[in-house]
């Protein structure tokens, strides 16, 4: 079976996905020529990859862009064209492709932040349109796939969203866990919850009198979120975007990942977490819990319980034994149902199930 992997973004699950088909199958990951020179030293030197120039949104460039994939994908004759979502002006084009038997992840069915919402939203339609089989990474989404889009469940797949092992390929050897250390990683929106987290800290250092709280990424004003801290020595904030050897230092330093949200579907900050030994904490808001054993990965609180959020908190950072037993837990749910090979396989039944059905007018 040859397969191309597209992808514009979530290039970390496209590339370790990638790397588990590499073994199974004939595979070529295309992905913007700046992503390979990010990631291009940790791919795995077994897979194929076909760069491309990938300009601003904005930029009219874009349109020759897409010329230049579609004439690859139409030289390269691959049986399956597997799109991560696409961008705008791909998708636009997308019944160029047609033809081919099309599959699409859809990392995030309900648009959330603040420059996805930006962008008309009729031009995500065309890969849930022409694709032959869609998959997501829980059953509320793909519930929600058939509510939201009308397309009916058994053309939705439910896979899970993996591991993001490929932080891990930057470990320093230097680098400790740092006592009473939690994480808030990721994008900076209203949905994400911060604020609770900042709500609980004052709870949590009444027990954890040494709580130092990372929150790390960018997003909207931070300066909002600063003035609603009561002890902001306790903060160690990163409003920037993260490289990728800091994300793996930070990853390293924290004692568990904590994901207030108040709304969203999944994240790749979970599993990334298992990666590193963290157990987490999270709410419970779309298909997160999927993803996280009640008491044994981590803790699944109600969504806008500050309480709540700042007990599960305060169990793991005062119970040693409890939060190290946690994350061994999460890394043996990474290398065994989370684990890339695993995914692959039920990936390519997605792939077999796409090919015999008949194309999409």
């Amino acid at each position: 079976m040859r397969i191309v992997m597209i992808a514009f973004s979530n290039l970390e699950y496209t590339i370790e996905l990638t790397e588990g088909l590499a073994g199974l199958e004939d595979v070529t990951l295309m992905i913007p020529r700046r992503e390979l020179n990010r990631f291009g030293r940790v791919i795995q030197p077994h897979v194929k990859v076909v760069p491309f120039y990938f300009p601003r949104m904005r930029y009219p460039t874009n349109v020759p862009m897409v010329y230049e994939i579609i004439r690859k994908l139409y030289a390269m004759k691959p049986d399956v064209i597997h799109l991560q979502k696409g961008t705008p002006w791909f998708n636009i084009f997308l019944f160029l492709l047609k033809k081919f038997c099309l599959v699409t992840t859809i990392h995030d069915v309900i648009l959330l932040d603040w420059p996805s919402q930006r962008i008309p939203f009729f031009t995500y339609l065309p890969p849930i349109k022409y694709s032959r089989q869609l998959i997501v990474h829980g059953e509320k989404l793909r519930d929600s796939m058939v509510k939201e889009f009308g397309r009916p469940a058994k053309d939705i797949n439910v896979l899970p969203r993996g591991v993001n092992s490929i932080y891990t390929r930057y470990v320093k050897a230097d680098v400790e866990e740092e006592p009473h250390t939690i994480m808030y990683f990721g994008r900076i929106w209203e949905y994400k919850g911060l604020k609770y987290l900042i709500d609980a800290e004052p709870l949590i250092s009444e027990k954890v009198p040494d709580l130092k709280i990372i929150i790390a990424g960018k997003g909207e004003d931070f300066q909002k979120y600063y003035d609603m801290m009561v002890h902001k020595e306790r903060f160690v904030v990163y409003n920037e975007f993260i490289s990728d050897s800091k994300v793996n230092e930070l990853f390293q330093r924290a004692s568990l990942i904590v994901l207030p949200y108040v709304d969203g579907s999944q994240s790749g900050i979970v599993p990334q977490a298992y990666a590193f030994r963290k157990p987490v904490v999270i709410t419970d808001v779309g298909s997160l819990p999927e993803n996280v054993d009640q008491g044994v990965t981590g803790y699944v609180v109600p969504p806008r319980d500050t309480r709540s959020l700042a007990d599960a908190i305060i169990d793991l950072l005062l119970n040693d034994a409890k939060r190290k037993r946690m994350g061994e837990n999460a890394l043996a749910k990474v290398r065994g149902e989370l684990a890339w090979d695993n995914i692959a396989r039920r990936t390519i039944e997605v792939y077999r199930k796409a090919l015999s059905v008949p194309g999409i007018a």
